[in-house]
């Protein structure tokens, strides 16, 4: 198996496999266009396998958006790593959208599928004391309605279980599973609601998160540019106070320059008026 289709697969040792991915640079918007042109014409499969492994970490931000069922996370990598592989493969560049806007709802598609198969939305005695209340609950009722407040507490005695425990219990037997999807011509659609509605953490999208780290990598690369323009006191303070691994104080600049901590205060003050008023211009 291919380094590539080797990283497809997180296998046992997900630490492992994601300090891999995230260790695999992001293309440029070029290099990207650049590869996905080359592999709509030629179908070359190491090209498909650069393209592939470079998005990999967009799987993972969309896989952790779903790791609240119960499901492990290296399986829902797996299936995510399925919807990549078949957005790579359908991609056509000439859009004019980026890979990773085409590829999340190929993505999310084959979670979705995967989810739906092996999720439950009530799982009903999961403990030995569940199992106990689950088989014997029903014998004990007198009525198919929901319980007395009596009948739980004599229940509760007669089984040797909290109250609590059996009122959780008839919770669960009265509850019914949702469609995953309602109908389209649902009646009411403002009441309708269904598991597809919020089945996704949507803090997660990639779009978001690829746009957020390409602003914040150009706003740190200008950020350090204009710091450069500050004449050498200023630039100094502004990384010794806020850059460095070990900060240091106010007062201990000034027993460095030899000034009041207020007089710090005050250059620092006018450099990062300069900084803003430089960054606001860009």
């Amino acid at each position: 198996m291919s380094y590539a289709l080797a990283l497809t697969n997180p296998g046992s040792d997900l630490d492992r496999y994601l300090s891999q991915v995230y260790s695999i640079p992001v293309l440029t918007r070029e290099e990207e266009l650049e590869l996905t042109q080359e592999f709509f014409k030629t179908e070359d499969v190491q090209i498909a396998h650069k393209l592939v492994i470079s998005h990999l970490r967009f799987v993972v931000h969309i896989a952790k958006s779903y790791a609240g069922y119960g499901l492990p996370l290296a399986d829902i990598i797996q299936e995510g790593n399925l919807g990549l592989l078949k957005a790579v493969k359908k991609f056509d560049p000439e859009k004019g959208v980026r890979l990773v806007s085409f590829a999340v709802h190929w993505i999310k598609a084959e979670i979705h599928e995967f989810i739906l198969k092996n999720w439950r939305i009530v799982k009903i005695a999961t403990t030995k004391a569940q199992r106990k209340l689950f088989f014997n609950l029903r014998s004990k009722k007198k009525s198919t309605g929901w319980l007395t407040d009596k009948e739980a507490r004599k229940i509760a005695e007669d089984l040797d279980v909290s109250y609590k425990e059996v009122m959780h219990m008839e919770n669960r037997l009265n509850s019914t599973d949702t469609p995953f999807d309602l109908p389209s011509d649902e009646e009411d659609d403002e009441k309708a609601f269904s598991p597809s509605q919020y089945l996704e953490d949507h803090s997660f999208n990639p779009e978001h998160i690829a746009e957020k780290d390409n602003w914040e990598e150009v706003n740190h690369g200008a950020l350090l540019k204009n710091i450069a323009s500050l004449d050498k006191r200023s630039q100094d303070i502004i990384r010794a106070r806020w850059l460095d691994d070990v900060k240091l104080t106010l007062n201990e600049l000034a027993e460095k320059y030899s000034v009041s901590a207020e007089r710090i205060r005050q250059i620092e003050a006018t450099a990062f008026k300069k900084l803003k008023t430089s960054l606001v211009n860009i």
